[in-house]
């Protein structure tokens, strides 16, 4: 067992207030670290230290605070082996996916450290040409960063490294289900050279959430998770009117047209609903099919989902791992049974797997479901788990239709070789994401997010460090004479 504090003020605290709760191994089944729940006195003084070294955070040069970053970025690839087996061993994921994130990680610091010393206002000309009209970009000065349990890490780092290099401190709660990844983070921050307080780390469930919003000196959230959560959160934070970025959920349609290369398709799914076990956000979890070929990829796709090899995240050979934890395990069963019930017609899969080398381990099988109607529960809701929806479809128009229905708005994909009819349906898809030919890449400079109930704001790319300062408009008047706001001109 391993046993972790708080993260406050650049020390991990060894006594609190709160009680322990357990990080649970989804592969063995047993517990592995214990963890503090952070009371709302340990948030608040975890919200006083980033405030107080804040200031000097900001006033440092953008030079220095990228050269801290740089080498965040160095700790990070030094570390990289051993913090993918942290994050395997809490959540589960293959050690392969673990591992490229956190190469992707230390990329996103690099990134924005290239943007600490570039955070360039602008001078506007006005009407009144005695007037010298200029803005700043500064940060908020204190950020609260809430993360979600299937990659720990990368959330994180779509967030971190944006907010640090635009000047502010931060407070960061990961989520109760996969914690310990971020708190040996800290580690690699201060071996990096981050001053104590610019970063700190509470642990635990919704309420140390709820005192992160509440608490005065955070002036912003920044939120990934569920949209049940977010709007909570997102409600919460406009009672004190505090802005907020919301990275929420989805059910991502990924269109494949009659005219499209059948085995890349093929393989796009696979990646866009196995990859992670289906346990992200941008999930290609529903597949809409151009009928010329809607039998022969449900054929491809049921094959190659009775292959996929199944076992302990840290075998390099397992290509899919297993659900996170007990409670997103059952409700990704229960989900799978109710589409039986609903007469979605099962092609692969359809319940836990189970076998000696799979021991105690909170797998499911890869499950596809075809002739799946959009009014269908499996059609509209977000599983977070290894479950395909395959759709049927004639027209551009109807795959559009489809698409489109839904309240989410996170991510879509399209598979044609048809350069017109891809450029006709990016700017009618309702997502903030659109993969042509491919799916679920990402680069740091692209930015990402989602419209409807997907949330808002963006991470990543130049947007992603907006996301994380403020404008501030100056006007200085260079004219010798005095504006007396009573005086009468012609």
């Amino acid at each position: 067992m391993r046993h972790y504090g708080l993260f406050i003020d650049g020390s991990f605290t060894t006594a609190g207030e709160g009680e322990t709760f357990a990080a649970v191994n989804p592969f063995t089944g047993r517990p592995w670290a214990e963890l503090r729940e952070a009371s709302a006195s340990e948030v608040g003084a975890a919200a006083e230290a980033a405030a107080l070294a804040q200031p000097g955070w900001a006033a440092t040069n953008g030079a220095t605070r990228a050269q801290i970053l740089n080498r965040i970025a160095d700790v990070i690839v030094e570390h990289a082996d051993e913090m993918a087996v942290f994050e395997s061993t809490d959540n589960g994921k293959i050690i392969r996916e673990t591992s490229s994130q956190m190469l992707f990680a230390a990329r996103l610091f690099r990134f924005y450290a290239g943007y600490a010393d570039k955070l360039f206002g602008s001078t506007i000309p006005l009407d009144n040409p005695t007037i010298f009209d200029y803005t700043l970009r500064e940060p908020y000065g204190v950020v609260g960063l809430i993360t979600a349990w299937n990659s720990p890490i990368t959330l994180l780092c779509n967030k971190l490294p944006a907010a640090l290099a635009a000047g502010n401190a931060v407070v960061v709660k990961p989520s109760e289900h996969a914690s310990v990844s971020t708190l040996e983070f800290c580690k690699l921050l201060s071996e990096a050279g981050l001053p104590p307080g610019v970063v700190n780390v509470v642990t635990g469930g919704a309420a140390v959430g709820a005192a992160m919003v509440e608490h005065p000196a955070i002036s912003k959230i920044s939120f990934t998770g569920s949209p049940g959560v977010g709007r909570k959160i997102g409600a919460a934070a406009g009672a004190q009117l505090k802005p907020v970025t919301l990275e929420l959920g989805g059910k991502s349609p990924n269109i494949v047209f009659d005219d499209a290369d059948p085995e890349a398709a093929t393989i796009g799914a696979l990646a866009g609903i196995f990859g992670a076990t289906g346990q992200t956000c941008v999930a290609g979890s529903r597949l809409l099919v151009q009928r010329g070929l809607y039998d022969e990829i449900t054929e491809r796709l049921a094959a190659r989902a009775a292959t996929i090899r199944l076992g302990d995240p840290l075998d390099t050979a397992s290509e899919m791992g297993t659900v996170a934890n007990k409670p997103q395990f059952d409700r990704i069963l229960a989900s799978i049974e109710a589409a039986k019930s609903d007469g979605a017609r099962l092609v692969a899969g359809g319940g836990a797997a189970t076998g000696e080398a799979l021991g105690d381990g909170l797998f499911i099988q890869p499950t596809i479901f075809a002739d799946v109607r959009n009014d269908m529960a499996l059609a509209q809701t977000e599983i977070f788990g290894p479950v395909l929806a395959i759709l049927p479809f004639d027209t551009e128009e109807e795959a559009l239709s489809i698409a489109n229905d839904i309240p989410f708005g996170l991510a879509s994909g399209i598979w044609t070789k048809d350069i017109s009819r891809a450029m006709r349906l990016v700017p009618k898809l309702k997502s903030g994401v659109v993969w042509v030919n491919t799916y679920r890449m990402v680069a740091a400079q692209a930015p990402f997010g989602g419209t409807k109930e997907s949330g808002h704001g963006r991470e990543r790319g130049a947007e992603g460090i907006m996301e994380f300062t403020t404008t501030k408009n100056v006007m200085i008047d260079f004219s010798s004479e005095a504006r007396d706001p009573f005086a009468i001109k012609n």
